[in-house]
């Protein structure tokens, strides 16, 4: 008996060293953004998908379109919004493909697809920059947004530069920013959704009532092959930047509860088909009636182009600027998590609220920097789309059939 004391001691310390192990990393998963709170209703997966997916790019779709040209054009919008509906409809079945587990996040996937480390390798810059970027393009439309609303309701007052209002847009966000996970910002969502939708229809309505501008032109600006090719594929970046809401999709479920009877892939997808519809009513209305009225003369943000009535474009700027504050937290949300995982995880840094502050104002000063720094919003649309939108939206369709 003597003999096995020692054996058992070691026994029970490695137990007890692993339920240690297993209680430090639920009390982690407790604190990380995507896996803190599991209690969302399907609704909260509908309007965080409409805010995900319908912000500023719904606005350059008509410049879009006038360097697609009519026919390229509505073939593009409509083979993006069925393709982009299976790809997204792929990722909400793949969440829980694996018996007993969750792919939380869209790297978790990769991993599960690529291996641990490939799958980090291919996955996680792609997402950083379809975030971030989208982050940097939403402090750029804030701004622009509060501008154009200031230059409405006052045009005798003395012109204030963009900077400025960038460093307003941003400020909202220095705060919001420290709301915990995806269920705490659901408010802030849900309007942003509903605004969405408002200032889509105001886009199309005021455009609409405006009428045909003289002398509308529907061929292609550019005067070169060169140019015209260019511009091309510009316009389809900006389009694949206004279907881009796939990158959070597994964040956004991983917030409803599931059960083996009931797994979380029901209210998911009942609220991705409304998040769908509401898209398909926000995206073909200002795309087509846009590039109707204005032509190939549309700027790339299209309530630039509509001058009056004055009161309806401020009202739609506004409109504007309280939804690009909701998408950037949903945008923001799994980068969050990101670098709070790497922090506590990997850096063995104690989950507080003082490393929340710092991390998350850190990341807002610097999109804000950045946004300050560039901000050509059409060229942004373009780049993003074209270089990372694509291949996380629509290239999972090939990839798995």
């Amino acid at each position: 008996m003597g003999t096995q004391a020692p054996s058992d001691n070691n026994s029970y310390a490695r137990t007890s060293s692993f339920e240690e192990k297993l209680a430090k990393q639920k009390a982690i998963d407790e604190w990380l953004p995507i896996t803190s709170s599991r209690n969302a209703k399907w609704w909260y997966s509908a309007f965080h998908n409409v805010t995900a997916m319908v912000g500023a790019g719904v606005l350059g779709l008509p410049y879009a379109m006038s360097e697609l040209g009519w026919g390229p054009g509505v073939v593009v919008l409509v083979l993006s919004w069925i393709i982009t509906l299976y790809t997204l409809w792929q990722m909400v079945e793949m969440h829980e493909m694996v018996p007993g587990k969750r792919f939380d996040r869209y790297h978790e996937l990769g991993q599960y697809a690529f291996g641990e480390k490939l799958g980090l390798y291919i996955v996680v810059p792609q997402q950083l920059i379809v975030e971030v970027g989208v982050c940097i393009v939403y402090m750029v439309t804030g701004g622009k947004s509060l501008k154009k609303f200031h230059d409405t309701v006052c045009s005798t007052c003395k012109p204030i530069k963009q900077t400025y209002f960038i460093m307003i847009f941003a400020s909202v966000h220095f705060v919001l920013s420290h709301l915990p996970n995806f269920n705490s910002i659901s408010g802030v969502s849900l309007a942003a959704a509903v605004m969405s939708l408002s200032y889509s229809t105001i886009a199309w309505g005021a455009s609409a009532d405006k009428g045909v501008v003289q002398n509308v032109q529907y061929g292609y600006k550019e005067s070169t092959t060169a140019g015209t090719v260019l511009s091309f594929f510009n316009g389809l970046g900006e389009v694949a930047f206004a279907y881009a809401g796939h990158n959070v999709v597994l964040e956004i479920q991983a917030t409803i509860p599931s059960t083996p009877e009931k797994p979380s892939k029901g209210p998911m997808w009942k609220g991705v088909i409304v998040a769908y519809i509401v898209v398909a009513l926000c995206y073909f209305p200002v795309s087509l009636v846009g590039y109707y009225i204005f032509g190939n003369e549309v700027k790339d943000n299209i309530l630039i182009s509509l001058e009056k009535p004055a009161w309806l474009i401020a009202m739609a700027n506004m409109f504007v600027v309280v939804h690009v504050i909701g998408s950037y937290q949903i945008y923001a949300m799994p980068v969050f998590d990101m670098i709070e995982t790497v922090l506590v995880k990997k850096l063995n840094f104690s989950p507080s609220r003082t490393l929340r502050f710092f991390v998350r104002n850190f990341y807002v000063a610097a999109t804000m920097f950045v946004g300050i720094t560039f901000p050509f919003f059409g060229g942004l649309l373009g780049f993003f789309g074209g270089f990372a939108f694509a291949p996380t939206t629509y290239f999972k369709a090939i990839v798995n059939s």
